[in-house]
């Protein structure tokens, strides 16, 4: 094994305990200091289970579903690929890829696809029919992204591959210099206005021409600070998110911090830990910090609008926007709904027990697509 495997390896198992508190990819031990009690409220919002399916445990890995107009495609790293009907849950197909998982699903131009362990890129179109498959050049702990005619994958190293959606055929490929020392995470991409935006170890975030791999602009999150290299790790381990012509991204042990998509030139930033992530919308940016606070930030000017802290070490998910709330899931399957306006809690519900981890909630107009450790699958409705 390399050098920079084996620090990254260790440094996961270090943070496994020390900040994320359970298992790096989202597994359902209790946070090694005691978790906040879930604190009584009055309810003014009753989300509600509409349907749930099961596709099999995440294992040592995170998987998050993915969601089309009319229906939701979820896997199980055993190696189950299944969609179901987004209204009803009804099971639409259930394959059997024939090899275990690394990753969740990625769904667009009629191609579905998923990542083996062993990085093999396996693509099928809307029916279940395969395509194709492709070696990727590493592990892939992130879903696939489909857009644009290409099917983009991250390796675990911070290589960024975009294959052909309709044959497999590698179009262009990504490669930067990491640190010595990095975390271990399911951080992927995001696709939006002809670019492919991705954060990288050293707090840094990239935009790269979704056509042909050449990168447009370079942007710093945050900086590495300290005396050690355990201090001076600054990864930005979650997706960027963008609206508009602004996008954001949140940074261990550094800052949160909004760019210009078009260019990369920095609008603001405020110093907060998080290996979660954020969501936004119109007003606001929302991040999970490292503690387990949910922390609320004026979208143009970065200013402090609220913080709820009730939460501490529950290990929260990244945030996702719902209609006039923002949630966040836990360690132990719960789904906690804050209003946008201060944070406070609007609702609860519970899922199966186990964790929901980054990444495994998908905004609906009006409700939730969540993923379990434990492989459940649940629409949820906020009403």
């Amino acid at each position: 094994m390399k050098t920079q495997s084996l620090k990254t390896l260790a440094l996961s198992l270090l943070l496994a305990t020390s900040v994320a508190g359970c298992s790096w990819f989202g597994g359902s031990e209790k946070p090694a200091a005691p978790p906040a009690p879930l604190v009584d409220f009055k309810a003014s919002m009753n989300p509600a289970v509409q349907w749930r399916a099961d596709v099999g445990s995440a294992g040592d890995y995170m998987f998050s579903p993915a969601v089309t107009a009319d229906s939701v495609y979820a896997a199980g790293q055993k190696g189950t690929l299944a969609r179901f009907d987004l209204a009803s849950g009804k099971q639409l197909w259930r394959i059997d890829t024939g090899s275990p998982l690394s990753a969740g699903v990625g769904v667009g131009d009629d191609v579905v696809s998923v990542v083996t362990t062993t990085g093999m890129v396996l693509a099928y179109d809307a029916s279940g029919k395969k395509m194709w498959q492709a070696q990727s050049p590493g592990e892939v702990l992130a879903a696939p992204i489909v857009s644009g005619g290409k099917v983009i994958v991250r390796t675990d190293d911070g290589r960024i591959v975009a294959f052909s959606s309709s044959d497999g055929k590698q179009d262009w490929f990504y490669q930067r210099n990491n640190p010595s020392l990095t975390l271990r995470s399911n951080a992927g991409a995001v696709v939006a206005q002809g670019a492919v935006f991705a954060g990288f170890p050293g707090g840094k975030l990239v935009g790269i021409n979704l056509g042909n791999g050449a990168v447009g602009w370079e942007a710093t999150v945050s900086t590495p600070r300290g005396a050690t290299e355990l201090e001076r790790v600054t990864d930005v381990t979650s997706n960027p998110v963008l609206i508009g012509a602004m996008i954001c991204a949140a940074s261990y042990q550094g800052r949160v911090a909004c760019f210009d998509a078009r260019n990369g030139t920095p609008v603001w930033a405020k110093d907060i830990s998080s290996t979660a992530g954020l969501d936004l919308d119109s007003r606001q940016v929302y991040v999970s910090d490292d503690k387990g606070d949910v922390v609320a930030f004026e979208r143009t000017s970065g200013a402090g609008m609220w913080k709820q802290d009730k939460l501490v070490r529950r290990n929260l998910s990244t945030p996702a926007v719902v209609a006039n709330w923002v949630a966040v899931g836990d360690y132990q399957g719960y789904v906690h709904f804050l209003s946008q306006t201060d944070g406070a809690f609007a609702g609860r519900i519970a899922t199966d027990g186990s964790a929901i981890g980054n990444a495994a909630m998908v905004s609906l107009a009006h409700g939730l697509i969540v993923q379990t450790h434990s492989g459940g699958v649940f629409a949820i409705k906020a009403e």
